[in-house]
């Protein structure tokens, strides 16, 4: 699988174009910003978007979905939970056009993974499992994690959430929602949020 990051907008949210080699399908995982710029790296690719994977609803993770959507007609996924956030962190109604949750394990784009319920940053993060390569969206940040202080936040969760990532024992890379990327042996490691020092 070969990914491409795209730190984009003001919050520099990590987007990633996703693809097998041979297929001309791809995916993108929060595209919160810069529709066009995300469409023109696609386009350079010569790919087709097949979908988009949310690893939450928060503005500046959603904010380029449905203009992205509309120009390729891709499907959106969405953990349904997070439509119980105020409008004003979503900014205005969510757009999806399928759900997934814990457990489902999807092939899009000849891509196979699984979804891992890991709320706490929102009610319906989650963090999406392609085997070998970790997307944790705002749940887990090398060296720190996401901020649970916002409405619907919950730190209760959140300590939940990063204990199960701390117990996978295969060794993977991390793809955050925003910052530099890291290692699962690494942040187990070094990380004192992994650490449950919360």
């Amino acid at each position: 699988m070969r990914i491409i990051r795209l730190p984009l907008g003001d919050y520099q949210t990590n987007t990633y174009i996703l693809f097998q080699a041979g297929c001309k399908k791809c995916l993108v995982i929060d595209p919160g910003y810069e529709a066009e710029e995300i469409l023109r790296h696609v386009n350079q690719l010569s790919l087709e978007v097949e979908a988009i994977l949310l690893t939450h609803g928060h503005f500046d993770h959603v904010g380029a979905v449905k203009a992205l959507s509309c120009k390729t007609n891709c499907l959106v996924y969405m953990n349904p939970e997070d439509e119980s956030m105020p409008r004003m962190l979503t900014a205005g109604k969510l757009y999806y056009t399928n759900t997934y949750g814990e457990g489902d394990t999807l092939t899009l784009a000849d891509l196979t993974f699984t979804v891992l319920s890991t709320p706490g940053h929102t009610p319906g993060s989650v963090c999406l499992d392609f085997g070998t390569d970790l997307f944790t969206g705002d749940t887990l940040f090398a060296g720190s994690c996401g901020r649970t202080d916002l409405p619907c936040g919950n730190g209760s969760q959140m300590r939940l959430s990063l204990q199960r990532l701390a117990a996978i024992t295969k060794d993977c890379a991390i793809h955050p929602g925003h910052g530099s990327e890291s290692d699962l042996g690494c942040e187990r490691t070094h990380n004192p949020y992994l650490g449950g020092t919360l």
